[in-house]
């Protein structure tokens, strides 16, 4: 069992230093991201405040 476990590990570390998987993880992170804050009412109302200020500086 403990074979199994450290071998999906070193398995994940090969995935992990490839640039190209490292870039999908960058995209899929920075989607869920914008979702994450679209979705968050706090942050939402933050963004909101924002674009009001822009605005009324125009």
């Amino acid at each position: 069992m403990l074979e199994l476990i450290l071998q999906a590990f070193v398995t994940m570390n090969g995935f992990a230093t490839s640039p190209v998987v490292l870039l999908v993880l960058a995209f899929i992170g920075a989607y869920l991201g914008s979702r994450a804050v679209e979705v968050i009412p706090f942050t939402r109302r933050i963004i909101e405040r924002r674009e009001a200020q822009a605005l009324e500086r125009e």
